[in-house]
């Protein structure tokens, strides 16, 4: 795995730099950004791109699954999701997966125990974006729920942002769905997963704006 892990304990893996795997699934391809656990199953996040015309079989997902459409569109019998759509389906939800144009998915499999959670599917594109008290960043609040730990948005920078001091009590992932951003001397593109340990204190910017996934909480 393209992983790298510095001396403040931030692990970084650029997705552009691996190679596309093949699943259990002929036709969907994906790449493991985060795995813990036996090969077929654990705590997992990936990238996962079906082909056009490709499915999985009906599956459940023990401690849950969430779904960010990034291209194309995802499909599965409870209906179909465009790019922007998000996706949390609750411990022990069911369903089968296909894409008849194909798409390209960031996915996250048992990271959401718990039988309470809710079912969520929004169309994020419907979302207005939402200011927040640091100058050109913005968020779409994406999932929170009372009695969880995680908050779970996208967030964005407008072109020449600096945030000074933002802190991820709980520790925090992000991934770079659009543009750029600048995290000290390191600058992260398009498609790179970042995780932040418990803590952590930094002044991300963006030069030419960019729309970050961002889990806080872990």
């Amino acid at each position: 795995m393209n992983e790298q892990l510095n001396s403040l304990g931030v692990e970084v893996v650029e997705a552009a730099l691996m190679e596309w795997q093949n699943s259990p699934a002929e036709g969907v391809l994906r790449k493991r950004l985060r795995h813990l656990g036996p090969a077929e199953s654990g705590m997992v996040t990936s990238l996962v791109r079906y082909r056009p015309g490709s499915h999985f079989a009906r599956h459940y997902h023990p401690e849950g699954e969430e779904i960010l459409v990034l291209e194309g569109v995802f499909s599965d019998e409870h209906g179909d999701y465009p790019a922007g759509s998000y996706l949390l389906n609750p411990d022990g939800s069911g369903h089968r997966p296909f894409s008849e144009p194909g798409c390209l998915l960031l996915v996250k499999l048992r990271q959401y125990a718990g039988a309470r959670r809710q079912q969520v599917a929004i169309d994020t594109g419907t979302l207005a974006w939402q200011s927040l008290n640091m100058p050109g960043v913005s968020r779409k609040l994406l999932y929170r729920q009372t009695g969880f730990p995680e908050r779970i948005s996208l967030v964005q920078l407008k072109p020449g942002t600096v945030v000074t001091d933002f802190h991820h009590p709980l520790g925090a992932e992000m991934f770079v769905v659009e543009g750029e951003v600048q995290d000290g001397e390191r600058q992260y593109g398009p498609e790179t997963f970042v995780r932040f340990p418990a803590g952590h204190l930094h002044s991300p910017a963006s030069a030419s704006g960019c729309v970050l996934y961002l889990k806080e909480g872990q």
